[in-house]
């Protein structure tokens, strides 16, 4: 479905937006939840490989009891199985944790959000298709508006490794934006979510075995706010509210909502995984921080309206 035939069926492009909006306040409430299991003793990879692995475990069965048909992929879909798996599931997330534990957080929450502007040049390059000039625009001050947020000025000497990775995690996302949008319009959403995260937990595997896991410490407490709560609990919540739910809403949006507009609407990801971490973990929001979040809505809004009038 081209970009325009998308636009142009307002009341979809109203439930999806919702849904995608829906999809990014789920992934940025795994920020404070993982950082709290973290700060339990547990390893980013750990959280990352156990969160994937139990995300698939739920979900996959319940599939194939319920959903049966939405499983049954042929051959010529194993590219972008594969791929959805490697770089959607896995690698965004791997690669964004290996980011925050050598650069500081805001650096890293920059890189991987420059996804937008590598999925709107796929999209011109590749595709061939002209995007309005105030979608640019609006891209640009969304970026700007991140990038205020995040602060990442305060940061002193950057670890390269560390910025590598954070670009890998922007490369990733924006393939699970454009490979999600592909396989959306051709499979149930329920099926092709299920086969991405079981791909993606067998890859999480190899780098964080099951074996090497700390699972002794799942009675360790956790400390939301005001909340306590045991660190297996915290675990299921992230890998039910914050994976299979943001993953599968995700991919129904992509069905309605053109990849560079899905992009540009995850960017709402940071300003309230910063909303979240205020209340819950006690971390203060500036008056600069405020500004940034008021510019890029205000981006994310302008990306929306130009595209929305250059359909037909």
């Amino acid at each position: 479905m081209a970009i325009s035939d998308k636009l142009t069926r307002s009341p979809s492009r109203g439930r999806a937006t919702t849904l995608s909006l829906t999809s990014w306040v789920l992934f940025a409430s795994s920020g404070p939840l993982a950082a709290a299991v973290m700060a339990a003793g547990w390893s980013p990879a750990a959280v990352t490989s156990v969160r994937i692995l139990l995300a698939a475990v739920l979900l996959v069965p319940t599939v194939a009891v319920l959903r049966p048909h939405a499983l049954r992929f042929g051959r010529a879909d194993l590219g972008l199985l594969l791929g959805y798996g490697l770089l959607g599931v896995a690698g965004v997330q791997l690669l964004f944790f290996v980011a925050v534990s050598r650069i500081p957080v805001g650096v890293a929450m920059v890189l991987v959000n420059i996804a937008p502007a590598l999925v709107a040049v796929w999209v011109r390059m590749v595709h061939g298709t002209r995007l309005p000039e105030s979608a640019w625009a609006g891209i640009v001050l969304a970026l700007g508006g991140l990038v205020v947020v995040a602060q990442p000025w305060q940061a002193g000497g950057l670890d390269r490794l560390g910025v590598a990775a954070g670009i890998g995690a922007a490369i990733c996302s924006a393939g699970y934006f454009l490979l999600g949008e592909h396989g959306a319009g051709k499979h149930d959403s329920f099926g092709l979510t299920a086969a991405g995260l079981a791909i993606g937990a067998v890859l999480v595997a190899v780098l964080a075995p099951p074996w090497s896991l700390p699972l002794g410490q799942l009675d360790n407490v956790a400390t939301l706010g005001g909340t306590r709560a045991p660190v297996w609990l915290v675990l299921l919540v992230l890998a039910v509210a914050c994976t299979v739910l943001p993953y599968l809403t995700g991919l129904l949006a992509l069905r309605e909502l053109p990849a560079i507009l899905a992009s540009v609407l995850a960017l709402v990801e940071p300003v309230v995984a910063s909303v979240l971490a205020w209340l819950l973990l006690g971390q203060a929001i500036g008056p600069a921080q405020l500004t940034g979040a008021a510019i890029l809505l205000t981006g994310v809004a302008l990306v929306q309206l130009a595209l929305s009038a250059a359909a037909p």
